[in-house]
């Protein structure tokens, strides 16, 4: 296995998040418009074909960790068998997928079966009724359905991605985090990001940092600060005492990860992204389908690691009002 490719700032890059579809069966508020969005041709979303060749490529290179993401990667027709097909990569070490956990309950086994081994699902309330508020789609029973189905197929740790915004569910902070007293459950608080065009002062008004998060969880019990030797991640990892679960804080805006990145993206229509919040693309898509030998591809994919940047500026209003993509069509 040859050794991960290392950008300008020395950071190895071995990790890549990978998008099937843009297409999802939720409308989440701070990600989607509700009347959803216009739907890539057919022609323009990478072919199972593209992927499965990308995903050699990448670990030709030295990239073992794979996550398989959306929109909603399970909407895609026969996502089992190209899951199956990335998981017999050589030089894989790690393939994991991110799911909206509504048609979880269906394909756990299935994914299980086809070498997914590492699980993240969204959850952001434990109520109903704001489930649907939050989602625009009254799926709640669905997904907890999902996350009981993937414990059972023998997912574990199961991680839930709560994205935390004042006014809206922060008042469930501890009971989603006292899901960890119960289960062995990874519960990840996640800071609010601006996606969506719009108001920066709406914006300002829920966005909840993560330092009250974890000021928050203290208050609950004793909380010890943990390592988490399978992570690919940027969360920090606490845990209550005497909890068989953990919990995570995710901080891309007030304490950025910046300096410790190890990741890219491919969007579903196959631009590669150096950095979540950039607004820099290549195009990857063209050199697959110009039939570029598997080099000269590897050597587009490197020459875009080089451009790296150093880090994000989320944190800057201009900024957030001028990110390319919202955060569907890039990939969870």
């Amino acid at each position: 296995m040859p050794a991960p490719p290392v950008d300008s700032f020395e950071r190895k890059i071995d990790y890549l998040r990978l998008s099937v579809t843009d297409r999802c069966n939720l409308r989440c508020i701070y990600c989607m418009p509700s009347e959803g969005v216009p739907r890539l041709e057919h022609s323009e979303i990478l072919s199972y074909e593209e992927i499965a060749r990308l995903a050699h490529i990448v670990t030709g290179m030295g990239i073992s960790k794979i996550r398989v993401t959306g929109g909603e990667p399970l909407v895609r027709k026969d996502i089992l068998n190209l899951c199956a097909r990335i998981s017999r990569t050589p030089g894989l070490k790690s393939l994991s997928i991110t799911t909206n956990g509504v048609m979880l309950a269906e394909f756990a086994e299935g994914l299980w079966e086809a070498g997914i081994r590492r699980i993240n699902i969204s959850l952001d309330t434990l109520q109903p009724e704001k489930f649907a508020a939050i989602a625009r789609r009254d799926f709640f029973d669905r997904v907890w359905a999902g996350i009981a189905a993937a414990e059972k197929a023998g997912f574990s740790p199961i991680k839930l991605n709560a994205v935390v915004m004042r006014g809206i569910n922060d008042d469930e902070i501890e009971a989603l985090a006292g899901l960890t007293f119960r289960h062995p459950y990874h519960v990840r608080f996640i800071e609010f990001m601006q996606f969506n065009p719009g108001p920066g002062g709406d914006y300002d008004k829920k966005f909840i940092s993560s330092i009250e998060i974890l000021e928050r969880l203290r208050r609950i019990a004793p909380l010890d600060l943990c390592g988490d030797s399978q992570s690919n991640g940027p969360a920090l990892h606490y845990q209550f005492r005497g909890a068989p679960g953990k919990v995570g804080i995710i901080s891309p805006v007030s304490n950025h990860f910046c300096p410790t990145c190890n990741r890219l993206r491919v969007t579903s229509d196959g631009k590669l992204r150096t950095c979540l919040f950039s607004a820099e693309e290549t195009d990857v898509r063209k050199a697959l389908r110009l039939g570029l030998p598997d080099d000269e591809v590897a050597g587009i994919i490197r020459r875009a690691i080089a451009e790296k940047p150093e880090k994000h500026h989320l944190e800057n209003p201009v900024f957030r009002k001028c990110i390319s993509r919202q955060m569907f069509s890039i990939g969870g």
